[in-house]
């Protein structure tokens, strides 16, 4: 993904600047070609020797040395993409202030390629009003901003603040620039994991879906150049989805109205989640307290988010939807297709050892509008999301 291309990487003066040998590495490995600007005060934490040893390029720090002036016009042109890594509070305000005080400042200024920054600073720091002011302003300027990390930090204190881990940095900067796969441009919604119908404030009716399969479809969507976004139930683990957008929801309906918000806008929707077909008529204010006899539930549908999205599909998107059947499999599987108004119905086995619910495989079919019905073997969960985008492309982008 990063071979052949022209990272220019900057360096500011912050205990951070050590993960940027790591990402040097990193980088180089991946094929880019690297070259580094530190500021002045970055020399304190790690040596220009070691950056252009690993980047194969000199280390450039001064606008002005006795050799040579520094064409700092020239830099930020032949880059394809400019990371800051770390970035100090200080660099910070001076970038959103028009400063040009050191060699990276002014490339910064004069930067026609795309500038990714990966903040780093102290909790108290990340948190001050006049931060939080110059992060809005370095966005409105059309920079990238890479989250910061929550964890152990400098001072001692456990917070946010942290930077960004190097192969963080990596999958943002390839997958946010650099994908050119056959879905690029096109904008993907995947639905994941389970939803939780409130009985009582203490207890729900849900069921066992853990959302590795809807992760697996989204990693694959971004992998072939879509934009993603992510509707997931309270189950589903997000990490190591930089790049995909995730919308957390508890509920059918908070399911249904992400999903109707973002379906107008989107090209391909695939709703792997296990929707709850029904929720309880009345929710309890206060924890149901155990008695003798029976506990009855009025139990009412809640939305059907497939065939609500069905009805209003429009030419050109394309719709995705999955089946857990019991018995009939392929029939009811079929009467889904129709029924919901969807492009493909993907079919889960439930009567092979190690597929659905919380497994790491699955075993699927699955039948296209055109009357196709392919059966797959069992295949991990990545595998089986790899077999659903190909046939999407293959029966919609090809």
């Amino acid at each position: 993904m990063l071979k052949g291309k022209k990272i220019l990487l900057g360096i500011t003066g912050s205990i951070a600047a050590y993960k940027s040998i790591f990402l040097t590495r990193l980088l180089v490995r991946a094929g880019a070609e690297v070259r580094i600007i530190l500021t002045p005060s970055a020399k304190d934490f790690v040596t220009p020797l070691t950056l252009s040893t690993l980047s194969r390029n000199k280390v450039l720090v001064e606008l002005f040395d006795e050799e040579s002036w520094s064409n700092h016009v020239m830099l930020g042109r032949w880059a394809d993409v400019m990371v800051i890594a770390p970035l100090s509070c200080n660099t910070l305000s001076k970038m959103v202030h028009g400063q040009c005080d050191n060699l990276l400042l002014a490339t910064y200024l004069s930067a026609t390629c795309p500038v990714v920054v990966a903040p780093a600073m102290d909790e108290d720091m990340w948190k001050h009003p006049s931060t939080r002011a110059n992060l809005e302003k370095l966005n409105a300027y059309g920079n990238h901003i890479i989250p910061v990390n929550d964890g152990e930090l400098a001072s001692g204190l456990v917070g946010e603040g942290r930077m960004a881990e190097p192969e963080q940095i990596i999958t943002y900067i390839g997958q946010r620039f650099f994908l050119s796969g056959p879905l690029r441009g096109k904008k993907a919604l995947v639905t994941a994991g389970p939803t939780y119908e409130p009985i009582d404030p203490v207890r729900f009716i849900g069921n066992h879906s853990s959302g590795k399969m809807g992760r697996a479809l989204a990693l694959e969507l971004q992998a072939r150049g879509a934009e993603v976004i992510m509707v997931a139930g309270p189950t589903v683990n997000d990490k190591e989805l930089e790049g995909v957008k995730v919308i957390r929801v508890n509920t059918a309906e908070e399911m249904f109205r992400a999903c109707e918000h973002l379906f107008e806008n989107t090209d391909i929707a695939i709703m792997a989640a296990a929707v709850a077909d029904y929720k309880p008529g009345m929710v309890a204010a206060e924890k149901i307290k155990k008695k003798e006899g029976n506990l009855q539930l009025d139990l009412e549908p809640t939305t059907d988010i497939l065939k609500t999205l069905g009805a209003g599909k429009k030419k050109g998107q394309v719709l995705v939807g999955f089946a857990l059947e019991t018995n009939n499999e392929s029939s009811n599987a079929r009467e889904k297709l129709k029924s919901k108004n969807a492009d493909m119905i993907v079919l889960n086995s439930m009567q092979e050892e190690g597929a659905g619910f919380g497994h790491d495989t699955n075993k699927i079919t699955i039948f296209g509008r055109g009357g196709e019905e392919i059966s797959f073997e069992k295949k991990s969960k990545t595998e089986v999301a790899k077999d659903i985008i190909d046939m999407i492309i293959r029966l919609h982008y090809v």
